[in-house]
């Protein structure tokens, strides 16, 4: 399955993707494009009723398809896209992503991908055969330094990614490529080319993925499912974010006091809920003034917006 691509999310590559997104989740389908070259996206949003879409391994995601698709079609007909092959980004839920190290890698993708699909066997409880698996090199091992290769893997059921990619086909568009969408969001920073590392959070209403980053480099991806009582939300929150700043000080010899936020809840709530005083918290993707095309209520623009970046 070629078409599950991550599109060097960490380096942008110029012209690497369309530059047209939607972004699938629980609660409706976001969308964004550029109008023109040089001109900032614009944004619309079209509601799912609960639980059309289930994002999950091993279980049917897109309980209603005709729903999905309509609902593609309807926020992308909103941004006017000047091209029919969009960016589709996916539920964090539904794909696993992996930082892999190698002795040694082939240069050939055709090569790589078997070694991929072999190292990911024991790792993920789907048929890595047919599974949609992509990668990208985040740096190159040398034998004489007797350095590694580290890789950056997603992977994706094959009956998953069948059923996101035909929701877009029967809204009438293409997926030229997929990304989940905590990868997809991160993009937004390395466009921003910081050499800074920074510790990220994505938040849906069904799971949590916390990031690490430096440059093209990430040190940390790491996702867990939230559950359904408020209480154990906020107590897995303040955990998984106490994980990660954890590694982030074993990793980088200090301990960090920005954490760059995407989620459901305003900014103010999730500051609230982590309880943490000496984290700066700010938006991963700030909410533009303009280019609201349709009403957004709180979902995050970060998926796609990191979709577009490197764009014409």
């Amino acid at each position: 399955m070629t078409r599950f691509q991550l599109q060097n999310p960490m380096g942008i590559t110029l012209g690497g993707r369309p530059a047209v997104a939607c972004e699938i989740t629980p609660e409706g389908v976001i969308a964004a494009a550029t109008p023109a070259a040089g001109q900032p996206p614009v944004y619309a949003f079209e509601p799912l009723t609960a639980w059309t879409v289930n994002p999950a391994l091993l279980e049917t995601n897109l309980v209603d398809p005709a729903a999905v698709s309509a609902a593609i079609r309807s926020a992308l007909s909103q941004v006017q896209p000047r091209v029919r092959s969009v960016t589709l980004v996916v539920p964090d839920a539904a794909v696993r992503v992996f930082v892999l190290d190698f002795d040694t890698l082939p240069v050939r993708q055709d090569e790589a991908l078997p070694v991929l699909r072999f190292r990911l066997r024991k790792s993920v409880p789907f048929d890595v055969e047919h599974a949609g698996i992509s990668y990208q090199v985040l740096s190159e091992g040398s034998a004489r330094l007797e350095t590694q290769w580290k890789v950056l893997a997603a992977i994706i059921p094959g009956p998953v990614l069948t059923e996101y990619e035909d929701a877009v086909r029967n809204a009438g568009y293409e997926p030229g490529a997929v990304l989940p969408a905590s990868l997809a969001a991160l993009s937004a920073i390395s466009a921003g080319d910081s050499q800074q590392a920074e510790l990220t959070v994505n938040m849906s209403t069904r799971s949590l993925t916390t990031s690490i980053v430096l440059g093209n480099d990430i040190l940390l991806y790491r996702i867990v499912e939230l559950p359904q009582e408020a209480d154990a939300v906020q107590a897995e929150v303040q955990r998984s974010i106490a994980v990660a700043a954890a590694y982030f000080e074993d990793k980088l010899q200090v301990r960090p006091t920005r954490l760059l936020y995407s989620g459901m809840l305003p900014v103010r709530d999730f500051a609230e809920q982590l309880d943490d005083a000496e984290f700066a918290i700010g938006e991963l993707v700030p909410r533009p003034e303009i280019g609201m095309v349709s009403a957004m209520g709180q979902h995050p623009l970060a998926g796609v917006t990191g979709a577009l970046a490197g764009t014409n």
